[in-house]
């Protein structure tokens, strides 16, 4: 114990002087100094029984953060975690990969060996900064006490400087441990990515002029630049005339599912993917997940189409498409000035036009999709259409975190979801939905007026973090999870069977169902919520309901049909 101002003590101070509230992690002994630091502190810390957990539990509350930060300057919309040293930051990793992919603002640190005694290979020890490097915008180390107020800020700016992201800081322990005078630096505003090139704008008014079928098609940086963004593309969309789709993977709510010209989200597969971007010319804002899950066979998007690609992340612009015209900006600036430009030369009449194909299509769509997760057979289990049915019914506006995986789409085309209430795990790989969920719970916690929280989780995925409920009974989260329970990887069946043909008689699907089947209820009583099994679509919006009146954490495992 010592009375001197420290390094974990400058770490925590400065957390506190750039707007945060709470750390999620999981400690070591090399983060001994800095858990000590937090103990003395405002900052309340938030325990994950897993470093991976505590790394999704940090990227849903950031995302959550994010929506809350656009419409009020003050808040910080950051999330931080604080793994242990390397097998604890590879434990991390996985929901790293997807705070990245989710363009999650993290900052991750973990404790380190001191620095004078690495050379003696000691236990757990690893190169932590390349360990993260792939997955974050930036990742270093703390090597001397006096770096560490720049490198904090420095941080803190990279993670919420658009595009966002994760980053990366070591803390060795004698840097934690080391006396200082030093102060956290002021970390000054943060600017959008500003309103494009001119040019550009201009250039993009005048191919979306001469079109004979525009299309857009926005992604999830829409949505991460705020309201606004997504205003803005209603707008450009209605200058335009446009037929409107979202990016296939999309996982936030990028443009109204209600106005009349959206018409879907693009599917993963690949024949109907083309053509619903079989036309002449494409604009696509914001996207960055717009291909399909495994190698197509035929391009996506005809070579002869004019693509037109507007991004706050120069990386996307042009990435899979030649872009005809080019424009790197705040999304939701880009396509204001855009539909500002485009208005001045198009008729009503044109647009009235257009508008009549976009209704076409429209219909031809929602025809095809009407019967989407829809019973099959007599099975008295839930279908997913069901399911989301029930659950549109009971929680309408409550916030979403999805890893519903096969049921993801059963939602998104049934639910008309509005913006910023839906997050969904964009990365892919599972096990983030869920503590995203708990870390979303304690966001919405912050919040003056706080909507309910509904994790919506596939039985496997589920499984990856189990004990995520954990922490949603030790703070006491008001949270209400929805697990869809179909006892198998469905979503690798159907991936089977894409890739390799035939029916599903033909295969074995070995390691692909869960028998015997774990009793998901009981443990998630084991972890200190309420749980229920719900066996037949009766029973779903009543057992909801009594889930959203309750305070604290409630789990639903609902048994669904493949």
């Amino acid at each position: 114990m010592t009375d001197e101002y420290t390094g974990a003590d400058l770490f925590t101070d400065a957390l506190e002087t750039y707007g945060v509230d709470y750390v999620f992690g999981n400690p070591g002994t090399t983060e001994l100094p800095i858990m000590d630091a937090i103990g003395d502190s405002d900052l309340e810390y938030r325990l994950g029984l897993h470093e991976d957990i505590a790394v999704g539990m940090a990227g849903g509350y950031a995302q959550r953060r994010r929506y809350h930060a656009h419409h009020d300057d003050s808040i910080t919309p950051v999330g931080v975690a604080n793994l242990h040293i390397a097998p604890g930051l590879a434990h991390g990793l996985g929901n790293l990969y997807a705070a990245k992919i989710t363009g999650a603002p993290l900052v991750v640190t973990a404790g380190n060996h001191s620095t004078d005694f690495r050379h003696e290979e000691p236990i757990l020890s690893g190169r932590l900064a390349d360990m993260a490097r792939e997955y974050c915008k930036w990742s270093d180390e703390v090597l001397d006490v006096d770096a560490l107020p720049t490198m904090l800020r420095r941080a803190f700016r990279v993670a919420m400087t658009p595009p966002t992201g994760p980053v990366f800081l070591g803390l060795p322990l004698d840097v934690m441990l080391a006396e200082t005078d030093a102060e956290p630096e002021r970390l000054g505003p943060i600017p959008n990515a500003g309103g494009g090139d001119p040019g550009q704008l201009e250039r993009a008014a005048e191919l979306l002029a001469e079109a004979d079928d525009p299309v857009i098609v926005v992604g999830d940086h829409v949505a991460r630049s705020g309201a606004d963004a997504v205003a803005a593309a209603v707008d450009l969309a209605e200058a335009t005339g446009a037929r409107v789709h979202g990016e296939i993977l999309a996982c936030e709510v990028d443009f109204p599912t209600d106005h009349e010209q959206w018409v879907s989200y693009l599917p993963t597969n690949e024949e109907l993917a083309a053509m619903l971007m079989d036309t002449d010319t494409v604009l696509f804002a914001g996207c960055s997940t717009n291909t399909t899950l495994t190698r197509h066979e035929e391009a996506l998007v005809d070579p002869d189409t004019t693509c037109i690609h507007l991004s706050d992340d120069s990386w996307q612009v042009g990435k899979n498409q030649p872009a005809d015209a080019a424009v790197i900006g705040d999304p939701g600036l880009v396509m204001q000035g855009i539909a500002e430009r485009v208005q001045t030369k198009l008729s009503e009449d044109v647009v009235a036009d257009r508008l009549e194909g976009v209704a076409e299509v429209k219909e031809m769509v929602e025809s095809q999709m009407a019967g989407y997760g829809e019973a099959d057979g007599d099975d008295p289990r839930a279908s997913k259409a069901q399911l989301v049915d029930a659950m549109e019914r009971v929680a309408g506006d409550a916030a979403i975190v999805d890893e519903g995986v096969t049921s993801k789409y059963a939602m998104l085309t049934r639910w008309d979801l509005g913006p910023e209430q839906y997050i969904s795990n964009k990365g892919g790989g599972l096990g983030y939905g869920l503590p995203a969920a708990v870390g979303a719970a304690v966001a919405e916690e912050q919040h003056d007026e706080p909507r309910d929280v509904v994790g919506f989780i596939g039985d496997g995925s589920y499984q990856y973090y189990p004990h995520s409920i954990y922490s949603a009974a030790r703070y006491d989260l008001d949270l209400t999870v929805v697990i869809s329970d179909n006892r198998n990887y469905r979503i690798l069946k159907d991936n089977t069977l894409a890739i390799m043909g035939g029916e599903e008689d033909d295969y074995d699907f070995v390691g692909m169902d869960f028998e015997p089947n774990v009793d998901l209820v009981k443990n998630a009583e084991s972890h200190g919520a309420r749980a229920e099994l719900v066996e037949t679509p009766d029973g779903i919006e009543g057992a909801l309901e009594a889930a959203l009146d309750r305070a604290g954490p409630d789990v639903l495992d609902v048994l669904v049909q493949d």
